[in-house]
């Protein structure tokens, strides 16, 4: 696992500064764009200023961006396109590790862009030192939850046009609903029921209570997170011994 891990780092390293970059300006221009265009508009949203309440949201969406652009297109990349799985199994590394090792990769870039939001948010005084040791381990929790929910995407595609559906169909319509941007109050019973049990809901949910003292079901929340992980990941496993070794 560690190994593939080294192999994908080694290979990143080359493009390092593009590759951040990438993976954070699209959160952050949302944070910064919306939380002060709209936060002129809004003044408060539950006693919280909008600015910090998208950013609260931003951080947890930042993550999520970062494991999914890896998980899907770079580890795609590697299996499917340029045939750097077929090399590695020639050696004693199994598939298993392979797998083990491109969750471990994806999680450590989306960690990496959930950091610097956080930093953001710390520049900004939304944060302070406590927050952002208490929201670390909740940023690597959801970075592997993404990373084993886009595997199984990866698993099953045949081109890079594929991965449309998952983000027309899950991604977005996720980010509408999860209390990203407003209030999940204000969505519709049925979609408040949905959004209820979605990872990027639940990982906002904890972020929010540890920042704001938001009531929360915490035990619920990380119990979803894991539990979708879990789910993802044998499925991704089950899904690829077919598709290799047949």
């Amino acid at each position: 696992m560690f190994s593939v891990w080294k192999r994908n780092f080694l290979v990143w390293k080359k493009l390092a500064l593009p590759s951040m970059i990438g993976n954070l300006l699209d959160p952050l221009f949302y944070m910064l764009a919306l939380g002060y265009g709209l936060g002129s508009f809004i003044d408060e949203i539950n006693n919280i200023s909008y600015i910090a309440f998208i950013a609260t949201g931003t951080v947890c969406y930042g993550t999520l961006n970062s494991a999914t652009f890896e998980i899907l297109y770079s580890t795609f990349s590697r299996m499917h396109v340029q045939k750097s799985w077929d090399a590695i199994l020639i050696t004693p590394v199994r598939m298993i590790d392979i797998v083990n090792g491109e969750i471990l990769w994806a999680t450590t870039k989306s960690v990496l862009s959930g950091s610097a939001i956080m930093f953001v948010m710390f520049a900004l005084n939304i944060l302070n030192l406590k927050q952002m040791f208490l929201i670390f381990p909740l940023i690597i929790l959801i970075g592997v939850t993404f990373s084993c929910m886009g595997f199984v995407i990866t698993s099953v595609s045949k081109s890079y046009d594929f991965f449309m559906y998952y983000f027309t169909l899950v991604i977005t319509p996720m980010l509408l609903i999860s209390g990203v941007f407003f209030p999940t109050e204000q969505l519709p019973i049925i979609v408040q029921q949905v959004s209820d049990f979605l990872p990027l809901k639940n990982a906002i949910d904890i972020v929010r209570f540890i920042v704001f003292d938001q009531s929360s079901n915490l035990f619920k929340n990380f119990f979803i997170l894991i539990l979708i992980s879990l789910l993802c990941y044998i499925l991704t496993i089950k899904i690829l011994r077919k598709r290799l070794y047949n």
